[in-house]
């Protein structure tokens, strides 16, 4: 009688184990499957199939939106499956709300925006870009050599990597030269510092240190801009660009730049390093800074990509006509074009895009794209370091931006869906 007691008990404690595992296991697979936001085409009927485990059921919860499936008759509310694709259609501009419920529980909601035909121009176009950090960067802190011979670290434990020096005793800075100078004048003094820590402003002090090469040093690397070649994706009809499809991170702490401003400039391709397994390639060429080669400003860096707005100059050397911007629910897998000034001139290149990723966990690789053009293939390997921003366009439509090159095989890399870069 006691074993069978305990053996009821240990299928009972399994099954909660298992439905519990089960349950978890259909939320994170859910929260990651499931995007956030779904944006369609007014007074345009768009078709959706979402990878659901279980049947559920979709609600409205406006009548601006309304939902079919099987039947013609738009309603409110629905049953969905992961096999049975539904419908939306959009009455008016807006934001609205679409409950998921299981069982009587709301799951999820998904924002559906309704807006109006967009249309982009795709540039494909090679660019300098320079950005200027809102602050002093802090890379990191060092060991200094005293006039006494002992070594001293004045900064550590006090700045960190990341960290963005904003002034020093009450004087605004904007460059690390602006710093070191101010630095060099305290002599005896204190450096008060106003430093930006993610979302806080914290003030630290630091005694600087006179070094045996006459210097007064506070033992920080910092840094106060970068540059480099990127890809300008579109233009919009008002001389906004989108360009990278992923943001700019400092090469030593890999943490996102912030930015006060930054410009575009007049680049030559000079020459491709071709990939290969285990080293990407990467696109060589000269930047030509300049009050006359100035082709636009960045306004912000995101994880998406860098945002701003071009020039004249830039917007007479675009010869491409606009397009029809794609969604997410337009992207198929299968054959699509990649266009980039790799070669020099901008060209279009053929690709497959082998996998899809509707979610908005990570915005910056929803695709999985491999490049099949002979030509590009001789050329590059595929893809390398610079094409990131290249627009990626399907069905006549601009659906996205190539992001990233696999590191493992320079034919392959990730995309990202060209409206998560429209929405900056």
């Amino acid at each position: 009688m006691v074993k069978k007691t305990g053996y009821r008990r240990f299928l009972v404690w399994t099954f909660r184990i298992s439905l519990l595992f089960t349950i978890g296991f259909s939320y994170c697979y859910m929260e990651r499957v499931i995007p956030d936001h779904m944006s369609i085409v007014l007074d345009q009927e768009e078709t959706f199939t979402l990878p659901l485990p279980f049947r559920f059921t979709l609600q409205s919860d406006s009548e601006e939106v309304a939902l079919g499936n099987g039947s013609d008759i738009p309603s409110d509310q629905i049953t969905v499956t992961r096999e049975q694709p539904f419908r939306l259609y959009g009455k008016r501009e807006g934001s609205y709300l679409l409950g998921l419920d299981f069982l009587g529980i709301r799951f999820k909601e998904i924002q559906v925006d309704v807006v109006g035909t967009r249309y982009a121009v795709p540039c494909g176009a090679p660019v300098g870009i320079y950005l200027k950090s809102a602050g002093v960067m802090v890379i990191g802190t060092g060991e200094l050599v005293g006039q006494d011979g002992l070594p001293v670290e004045p900064a550590a434990g006090v700045l960190k990597s990341g960290d963005y020096i904003e002034s020093i005793n009450g004087i605004s800075l904007e460059t690390k030269e602006e710093l070191a100078s101010a630095v060099a004048g305290l002599r005896d003094k204190e450096a008060h510092l106003m430093v930006r820590r993610g979302d806080a402003l914290i003030e630290v002090s630091l005694h600087p240190i006179l070094t045996q090469d006459g210097d007064n040093k506070l033992g920080i690397w910092v840094r106060s801009d970068t540059q480099g070649i990127g890809t300008v994706t579109y233009l919009d009809l008002n001389g906004r660009f989108g360009a990278l499809g992923h943001g700019i991170s400092d090469t030593d702490t890999g943490k996102m730049v912030e930015i006060s401003d930054g410009n575009l400039y007049d680049t030559q391709i000079v020459g491709v390093e071709k990939g290969s397994a285990g080293s990407p390639g990467v696109m060589s060429g000269i930047i030509y800074y300049g009050a006359g080669t100035v082709l636009g400003t960045v306004e912000s860096n995101t994880e998406e990509g860098i945002f701003g707005i071009v020039n004249d100059r830039f917007m007479k050397s675009v010869v491409s006509e606009p397009v029809p911007v794609g969604y997410r629910q337009d992207v198929r897998k299968g054959p699509a074009i990649l266009r980039s000034g790799v070669s020099g001139e901008i060209r279009d290149y053929e690709i497959e895009i082998e996998r899809i990723d509707y979610s908005t966990s990570h915005t910056n690789k929803s695709l999985v794209i491999r490049v099949t053009d002979p030509e590009l293939l001789s050329l590059t390997g595929g893809i390398v370091q610079g094409m990131s921003g290249s627009p990626i366009i399907q069905d006549g439509k601009l659906i996205g931006a190539v992001t990233h090159v696999f590191i493992q095989d320079s034919t392959r890399g990730y995309g990202i869906f060209v409206e998560n870069m429209l929405t900056h």
